[in-house]
């Protein structure tokens, strides 16, 4: 039997393959072209400085790198490269360009004791922090504007509703809250997300870091990171920051598109209760009557676009291995980048619209006149004021609604026969409540006014809640000017740190 051939003996081919260079290599660098330049720039010139100063590089040597790297930024301009295949992608274009101005002896030497793992794990973090720090000020912006109209309409009267039905009033501050509390917990699940991606994987190399004294704290601080992430696997293999930062985002647009939804709902002509300033608002192209407050329906979809763009990353993510992959790496970081553009533009949309609303009172008082959705307080009052179970007193209330609802009547000004009716078949006595006592418990400025519990929308409760709001709104302001100086710092001493290195040559 003759032994098969080794088929390496043969092989002649070359790499790369021309379709895995088009499908694969050519995409790969145009991405590492248009997004991560600048990261590629910043994490030779930390790493750099480090080897340098802990000797791991001469420093003679190390400001011949220094120079050779200045010199690739002033005489190359990514945005006008092709992808050619000469080299496998933009990583080692920066590296034959080094051989070319250092020579055989020093070109490889600014590789020593990382790898492409670490590196591009660092360069996807670079990328995320200014991506989501852009969506978080835009978030705060869009709680900004709804915590000033919600001070602003803190006594306005709405008419909730659940189930689409009619339900209980309340008003347009303290439906607000509601969202702004929501809005507050996303952004700190997106400030939660930021700490993860703000941990260093820089000198984890491959998989277990390096035999050299890398100082991983150094580069971790030029590069404005606060901390190296511990774990040197889990570097270049745990990508839950990629999935906290898009499960983050999902679930803004995902809450968000539950209050556009209201919105949509309440400025339907059928409803009516908001109303939209004509500068949002487009007119038929054939039926000149017709008010389309269309922003709303893209803020809808928009939304959607990005709930369905952030789920898509953490979907690529789901059921690979925790070893490095490119499952996580360059097209999936790129693919997520979009999530954050049409959430952008929801955000500004959103902040935009959100000043200009108002309540339509006429139609908040002809919904509260005939949909009775103030009987909630009667059967309360009637349980305080006349010593009923609350079984008995909603019974009675239930007949008030329905005898009121049948005559389409207004409740304080027709309930109160109902209401004798009702009460005297269900306790087989007068009642105490008289007609102008009556009228005062059902009206809609009532049903607020004695709902001051903790959340409620009383004039007091809600007033404290809101001023919470904006103490956490303000807070977190605070924090993100004081992490953008951190970082502004470490920028500026990465640059006199390689300057003095380059000056050095």
């Amino acid at each position: 039997m003759t032994e098969p051939a080794d088929p390496r003996v043969n092989d002649r081919s070359v790499f790369p393959d021309p379709v895995y260079r088009e499908t694969v290599l050519r995409p790969l660098f145009d991405g590492a072209r248009t997004h991560h330049v600048e990261g590629f720039r910043a994490i030779d010139r930390a790493h750099l400085v480090m080897l340098a100063e802990t000797g791991i590089l001469p420093q003679e040597t190390a400001s011949r790198i220094a120079c050779a790297l200045l010199a690739i930024e002033r005489e190359i301009d990514p945005a006008a490269l092709s992808y050619t295949g000469e080299v496998e992608d933009y990583f080692f274009l920066v590296e034959a360009e080094l051989r070319k101005r250092l020579g055989p002896d020093d070109d490889g030497r600014l590789h020593t004791g990382r790898s492409r793992n670490d590196i591009d794990h660092t360069l996807f973090k670079l990328a995320l922090k200014p991506r989501l720090d852009g969506l978080a000020r835009r978030l705060r912006a869009v709680i900004a504007a709804a915590l000033t109209l919600a001070e602003r309409e803190k006594a306005t009267l709405i008419v909730a509703y659940t189930h689409g039905q009619p339900a209980q009033p309340s008003t347009l501050g303290h439906y607000l809250s509601a969202a702004i509390e929501v809005m507050l917990r996303d952004h700190r699940r997106l400030m939660q997300a930021r700490e993860l991606i703000d941990l260093c994987p820089l000198g984890a190399a491959a998989i277990t870091t390096s035999g050299f004294p890398l100082d991983r704290h150094r580069t971790a601080h030029l590069l404005g990171f606060a901390a190296p992430l511990q774990n040197s696997y889990g570097c270049i293999a745990a990508v839950d920051y990629t999935t906290a930062v898009f499960s983050a985002v999902e679930l803004v647009f995902l809450h968000l598109g539950r209050l556009i939804q209201d919105l949509q709902f309440w400025t339907a002509f059928e409803v009516g209760q908001i109303y939209v300033p004509n500068a949002f608002v487009q007119i038929s192209s054939i039926m000149p009557q017709k008010r389309n407050p269309v922003p709303i329906e893209h803020l809808r979809h928009l939304s959607s676009q990005t709930v369905g763009r952030a789920h898509l990353v953490r979907d690529i993510v789901h059921n690979t291995p925790f070893t490095d992959m490119n499952d996580s790496e360059g097209e999936t970081q790129e693919a997520g980048y979009q999530a954050f553009e049409s959430g952008g533009r929801v955000l500004d949309l959103l902040a935009a619209l959100l000043p200009t609303l108002c309540v339509d009172g006429r139609r908040v008082a002809e919904t509260v006149r005939r949909s009775c959705i103030t009987i909630t307080e009667l059967a309360d009052t009637l349980v305080r004021r006349e010593g009923l179970s609350f079984r008995a007193a909603h019974e009675i209330a239930s007949a008030v609604a329905r005898a009121v609802v049948a005559r389409d009547g207004d409740l304080p000004r027709d309930g109160y026969e109902p209401f004798l009716e009702a009460f005297r078949h269900a306790a087989g006595r007068e009642p105490g409540l008289s007609r102008e006592a009556f009228g005062s418990a059902v009206s809609p400025e009532n049903f607020i006014a004695v709902r001051e519990r903790f959340g409620g929308p009383g004039p007091k409760a809600l007033g404290e809640a809101l001023a919470g709001y904006r103490a956490e709104l303000t807070a977190a302001q605070e924090a993100a000017l004081a992490l953008a100086g951190r970082e502004d710092a470490a920028r500026r001493e990465l640059d006199a740190a390689f300057a003095a290195l380059a000056g050095a040559a």
